[in-house]
């Protein structure tokens, strides 16, 4: 049965440096930064969609989802509130295993052009019409701008975060 009405989507974020990316980041890149949206080093920003009763995020295996605040990451460092969507649960469903298949396939996932944070503003801009938040989206490409961030670009291309939850096309 198809869901009518409106409904509220979140953006989740999560900071897995729990505090170091303030710390650290005028060390390492020369520049005071408030956080750092991917891995570098000791830091890392993890960003879910939420809607429809789940978290959906994108990962190195694909798509998974969860309920909200389910993974070991536990509660997210900040909400963002984007809105509100007018797509019913069973269409979200089909779109998301659509770019499960294609688009967001765990073989896609690069941590520095294709990552969750990409996830999240296309889902937010197919629900919403609203993208996430720039300071989260620009700031790869800030950060790989520094000496700093070219050094480590290498190291960095072989990660892959993970913070569990359930693939949504049912494989590992």
């Amino acid at each position: 049965m198809e869901q009518t009405g409106s409904f509220p989507v979140k953006l989740y974020v999560y900071d897995l440096s729990r505090g170091m990316a303030r710390q650290l980041s005028s060390l390492m890149l020369g520049k005071q930064l408030d956080g750092i949206w991917f891995v570098c080093c000791l830091c890392y920003r993890h960003t879910a969609i939420v809607v429809h009763g789940k978290e959906y995020f994108f990962v190195g295996e694909g798509i998974n989802s969860c309920s909200p605040g389910g993974t070991p990451l536990g509660e997210p460092d900040s909400i963002v509130d984007l809105g509100f969507t007018e797509v019913p649960a069973e269409i979200f469903t089909e779109y998301l295993t659509s770019l499960a298949e294609s688009t967001f396939r765990g073989d896609k996932y690069n941590l520095f052009e294709h990552n969750c944070n990409t996830f999240s503003n296309e889902v937010a801009q197919f629900l919403t019409g609203k993208k996430i938040p720039s300071y989260i989206t620009d700031l790869p490409s800030e950060v790989l701008s520094t000496p700093f961030g070219r050094a480590l670009r290498p190291l960095l291309d072989s990660i892959v975060i993970n913070p569990g939850g359930s693939n949504i096309t049912g494989q590992r």
